[in-house]
């Protein structure tokens, strides 16, 4: 599974990229309006970190506007992935920018038919936004057994399933239980994973016996 971050903080990025697990990132014009930068200054200064896909909105709601936004970003680096929201404008863009080889990350999918539409339209990526179906009392992962399940099922479909609006470590494992290509995590999910409290407890434990020999290993 792709780890992506959620994130247009570039120190943060920056930081968490050292760990050696981050396969690209997703921005939004929310993140970006948080984080206080430009927005081309952002998406440049992550392609300098990042080598793999970087999810850039388009800010358009009509078909011409996101394709002439989507050319425009993807100017800014080789590895730029077009977000474009999954409306019916959305997809015809997604259909022409996939024409013109520009991979594209159809975002806000809350349903089956959905996906299996943003796929037949040459999306690259599918976003499924999984807290945000918890939030109104549907499950978000069995959206994400569906859309695998429909995938599967028609091996013409290349689209990978980026699973969105994370927010507990049920949502990482059991997606990637359900085999989906990516996840995109806030940053204070992905270190919620290296974290249990039989680590900490155990690690103490050997380092107080340790203590306890008065030797050093250097």
């Amino acid at each position: 599974m792709e780890f992506f971050l959620d994130t247009a903080e570039v120190e943060v990025i920056k930081d968490l990229n050292e760990t050696g697990l981050i396969d690209g990132i997703t921005t939004n014009p929310s993140l970006v309006a948080k984080s206080g930068q430009n927005f081309f200054t952002v998406l440049e200064n992550i392609s300098k970190i990042i080598d793999g896909p970087i999810s850039a909105e388009v800010t358009a709601t009509d078909t011409a506007g996101m394709i002439e936004e989507g050319l425009k970003l993807s100017k800014i680096s080789k590895n730029i992935v077009v977000k474009l929201p999954l409306t019916i404008d959305g997809l015809k863009a997604c259909v022409a920018l996939s024409k013109k080889k520009v991979a594209t990350n159809v975002t806000l999918c809350f349903s089956a038919s959905q996906a299996l539409i943003a796929a037949k339209s040459g999306a690259t990526y599918i976003s499924p936004f999984i807290g945000r179906l918890d939030d109104i009392g549907e499950n978000g992962l069995d959206l994400i057994q569906d859309i695998k399940s429909i995938y599967d099922n028609y091996k013409s479909l290349n689209t990978k399933i980026l699973v969105a609006s994370v927010r507990t470590l049920e949502h990482v494992a059991k997606s990637a239980i359900i085999g989906a290509d990516t996840i995109t995590l806030p940053p204070k999910v992905f270190m919620e994973m290296y974290e249990h409290e039989l680590t900490k407890k155990g690690l103490d434990a050997f380092l107080k016996d340790w203590a306890e020999t008065k030797q050093s290993i250097l």
